[in-house]
């Protein structure tokens, strides 16, 4: 049985404190015996002594590595970027506020904007650095890769809900003495988890879109219900049901079944959410599933201290066996095939037409149950949320902009018609669609912010003429924004803030984005670039094919009881916030808080209305 998080965390300081306390008192006892000291010190004077070793050596150390890293920097022709002049107590409180009630991102434009776009701060002596240069991020993700890792931090802060997964996991092994770490932390390193999932990403594999069928023809009924009662639709909580059933479906051969439970009204209405709907089955995992999200984000927000808001006992664990309880029966049944297969004499290793689902090509690979479960979970956040945030934020769009809603829908007409399902050859003839996607993407980037660490000194390049490089001690957790990368007008032009997905197909493409690819990373790059891009692709231009056959004119309802307005202060704010008619929010994916309500008016069969 391990100790809870914040019991290993005290631990690990007393150890880091004590050492040096106590080594310092035996020290000066036994000078104090053989008479080797001047004068003859009372106890309380080396209790004293003793007591001030540790935070004595923590000051000599911080300012010794500070002339270090400056004399490291001036030998490499680098400067060291400016300091956040907030104290660590500031600093997470600040970052817990945005995270609870402000924009995403917010405190990192602020200090881009007020120390420039590359910035330092520290939360109780951890080192970060921040930057949203897209050299910086090229170095991050791809030319100096090796020099990169998760970082142990972040590995602790998010191992509970995650595990051993493609996205919580590095090339090496982990030691660290002193900070909270799990005692089943990475074993495999990142290229180990990227192999054994990788070959199921196939076009064939994502192209197949009859999950999507089956799980549409549930979704669009929905929506015709509640519509037909004259009531609004919360449709990124319908989008969220869709691609977790189509994610389950498509990874472990088991629909969670989220859509049977129905949708929720909001709570202005006379009618009520049923008690089959509270008591769906698949009610506890989807609870689980995103109050994992959100407590495993406040780790983020507040550095290595956070084990100290779970002094007790670790929260996201008993979330995480709660999902569990549904994977494991489908594990066991995997398992149990394979063996099946093998005793008779099947060859269960290389029979890849049986292999229909990830968990049927998983358990060909290994056999570690803490494996499988713990890389299904990782795949499942990102077949659902990261999909699900694009869509959502789509649908925000196409309610903004009815322009580009008739656009998308004659495209849909001319490439794939009236009523007909998408195939992966339309999905390809579709450039306006994909073109939408990617300003979706720009604006609205589902991982809104990101990080890595440095494993040695690093030199991030001059971002620019006039430019100095900037050094990078080891050990420093880099901290990159996309969404506010991908907002800079300096790098999209100056309509940047404006939202033109024709942006993606005239003269800007080669104006701004060829010169410079790594303004656009709303799947990150390099080695570790998303192994299901074009599954969220084909998954998000699906879903939109056919929501735009069947319903038209999207607004949205501001006056649902669910819908979260965005704050009065926001009219004041910078870049979208004064225009956003919605409240986005994120925990490690971008989403709508309150949900994103809308009407819509259902189309005939028979209509071809753009």
């Amino acid at each position: 049985m391990s100790l809870p998080p914040g019991l290993t965390y005290l631990l690990g300081a007393f150890v880091h404190f004590g050492i040096p306390s106590t080594a310092t008192y035996v020290l000066l006892n036994f000078a104090q015996e053989r008479q080797v000291l001047p004068v003859n010190l009372p106890r309380w004077a080396i209790v004293s002594i003793a007591i001030a070793a540790r935070p004595i050596i923590a000051i000599v150390s911080k300012y010794h590595s500070k002339w270090a890293n400056k004399r490291a920097a001036v030998t490499n022709g680098a400067i060291i970027a400016p300091y956040v002049q907030e104290s660590t107590f500031s600093i997470i409180l600040e970052l817990l506020e945005s995270l609870r009630n402000g924009y995403p991102a917010e405190v990192l434009h602020r200090w881009n904007k007020e120390y420039g776009n590359v910035v330092n701060f520290e939360l109780t002596n951890t080192p970060f650095i921040l930057t949203n240069e897209p050299e910086h991020i090229k170095t991050i993700l791809a030319t100096q890769f090796d020099s990169f890792a998760k970082g142990s931090l972040f590995i602790s802060q998010i191992d509970s809900l995650f595990g051993e997964g493609v996205f919580n996991s590095d090339g090496t092994f982990y030691s660290d003495l002193f900070g909270y770490l799990p005692g089943n932390l990475t074993v495999f390193g990142y290229r180990f988890h990227r192999a054994m999932t990788r070959p199921f990403f196939t076009r064939e594999r994502i192209s197949d879109f009859e999950i999507y069928d089956r799980n549409w023809n549930v979704s669009v009924k929905l929506a015709r219900d509640r519509l037909a009662e004259g009531h609004s639709i919360d449709i990124q909580d319908l989008i969220a049901r869709f691609t977790l059933d189509s994610a389950s479906e498509f990874l472990f051969g088991g629909n969670v079944g989220s859509l049977s439970a129905g949708i929720p009204y909001h709570s202005s209405v006379s009618k009520k959410n049923t008690r089959e709907f509270y008591n769906h089955p698949s009610t506890p995992f989807v609870k689980a599933f995103a109050e994992g999200l959100i407590l495993s984000t406040k780790r983020l927000s507040m550095g290595p201290e956070w084990p100290l808001a779970e002094f007790t006992k670790d929260k996201v664990l008993p979330l995480r066996r709660i999902m569990d309880d549904f994977t494991d029966p489908l594990m066991r049944m995997a398992l149990a095939k394979r063996e099946q297969d093998l005793s008779s004499d099947k060859d269960a290793t290389t029979d890849e037409k049986e292999e229909s689902t990830l968990l049927s090509h998983l358990v060909n690979r290994t056999q570690d149950p803490k494996i499988l479960k713990d890389e299904l979970i990782n795949l499942l956040v990102a077949g659902r949320d990261t999909t699900m945030c694009l869509l959502a934020f789509s649908v925000y769009m196409l309610a903004e902009h009815p322009d580009i809603e008739k656009r998308l829908r004659q495209e849909i007409y001319e490439k794939v018609g009236f009523t007909e399902a998408p195939k992966y050859e339309h999905m390809r003839e579709m450039r306006f669609m994909r073109a939408f996607l990617n300003e979706v993407l720009r604006l609205y980037p589902p991982v809104p912010s990101n990080s890595r660490q440095t494993t040695k000194p690093v030199v991030l390049p001059a971002a620019g003429p006039g430019q100095k490089p900037v050094y990078v001690p080891r050990g420093t957790t880099c901290v990159y924004a996309v969404i506010n990368m991908q907002r800079r007008t300096d790098l999209w032009g100056p309509d940047a803030l404006k939202f033109d997905p024709d942006r993606f197909l005239d003269e800007r493409v080669q104006k701004y984005l060829v010169p410079n690819p790594y303004i656009f990373c709303p799947f990150n790059a390099g080695p570790r670039i998303c192994l299901g891009q074009q599954f969220a692709y084909h998954e998000a231009s699906y879903y939109l094919v056919r929501l735009l056959q069947s319903f038209t004119d999207f607004t949205l309802d501001h006056g649902a009881a669910g819908n979260v307005p965005p704050p009065a202060h926001w009219k004041h704010g910078e870049g979208l916030k004064p225009t956003e008619k919605i409240c986005p929010t994120a925990h490690l994916t971008l989403f709508i808080k309150g949900g994103l309500w809308v009407r819509m008016k259902e189309l005939k069969p028979e209509s071809s209305e753009v």
